[in-house]
């Protein structure tokens, strides 16, 4: 299921030991808003090359943040 679509759904990049109430807490007090559930996913770096060094990108975590229907965040 894509969230881009979902109204009231708006995703973040988060520290990667952040906990689902952990980032409830801090999006409620930064957007003044009422959650109503978090969705995590951890994200592998992928594997990258420049010449003859191979390395890999960094880890990163994503949080979906579900508000409540008569909430919303004003991003632009």
């Amino acid at each position: 299921m894509h969230f881009a679509n979902v109204k009231g759904a708006y995703s973040f990049e988060v520290n990667r030991r952040a906990n689902k109430a952990q980032i409830k807490n801090a999006v409620e007090k930064i957007y003044n808003v009422k959650v109503q559930k978090v969705r995590t996913a951890n994200y592998k770096g992928k594997h990258r090359r420049r010449g003859r060094t191979a390395g890999r990108t960094p880890s990163w975590k994503k949080a979906v943040v579900f508000l409540n229907p008569e909430f919303h965040i004003d991003l632009f």
